[in-house]
């Protein structure tokens, strides 16, 4: 059963937008910061009772996080259509509302199955940055009452601080994962010349030809390079 939505009031919102602000400077595990994004959405706009955030990877768009199972299945359905609120919000950028009882031949199929899931409204909001929308923000609602022009403003202005927000922690772990591969990278380079070294000195032979013995080892035993130079070496401090 959906859970009514909560009020929310000017203290709740503005506490909502200042932790959207210092999630610029976080470096919160990406999960975290993108399941926050939809928590706080749902606290302050007050018709809502599920959340999703869908963004768009290699052109194609995926919900990322969700404050309920209702969420994400009705995120999916649209998917797996090709068309709904939030693909098309993801994609354009643009604010889209739906009351799924009175549609006006806006996603019939989709308003048929969100009104049997018990959704009255839907709302998404593209989420905006500079030359591109990285994706949506997807706003579902079991109240009879539409949603509010003052909830629609405030949802749109939260998107534009989440987007930043998001694109922000997305670009932080990308950051991570890049300076974790150049360690790997560096750590691999060192091994194998420190293999090479060992080579030289014991076959009286070239680097390159050092070089060439460690790939036909790799070969031969099916074994990764970096990994033959890493036994090469320890075997060499052992004695071995």
């Amino acid at each position: 059963m959906i859970q009514s939505s909560n009020p929310s009031g000017p203290l709740e919102q503005t506490s909502a937008f200042a932790e959207l602000g210092r999630m610029l400077h976080d470096d919160q595990p990406l999960n975290t910061t993108l399941q926050r994004v939809a928590e706080l959405a749902r606290d302050i706009v007050p018709e809502l009772s599920d959340v999703s955030v869908t963004l768009i990877d290699d052109d194609r768009p995926r919900t990322v996080v969700f404050t309920g199972a209702l969420a994400v299945d009705l995120d999916e359905r649209q998917y797996a259509d090709g068309c709904g609120p939030c693909t098309d919000a993801a994609v354009s950028g643009n604010t889209i509302l739906l009351n799924t009882n009175q549609p006006d031949d806006s996603y019939p199929d989709f308003a048929d199955l969100a009104a049997s899931r018990g959704i009255t409204h839907v709302l998404s909001v593209g989420l905006p940055i500079p030359q591109r929308t990285v994706g949506a923000l997807n706003m579902y609602s079991n109240t009879q009452a539409p949603f509010a022009e003052t909830s629609v403003e405030l949802a749109e202005t939260f998107a534009g601080y989440a987007a930043v927000a998001i694109t922000n922690a997305v670009s932080y772990r990308n950051a991570v994962d890049l300076a974790a591969h150049l360690r790997t990278a560096m750590q691999t380079r060192a091994v194998i010349e420190q293999a090479k070294g060992i080579l030289v000195a014991r076959n009286h032979c070239t680097t390159d030809e050092a070089f060439s013995a460690l790939s036909q080892m790799s070969q031969r035993s099916h074994v990764k390079l970096r990994d033959v130079a890493t036994r090469l070496v320890a075997s060499a401090e052992t004695g071995s």
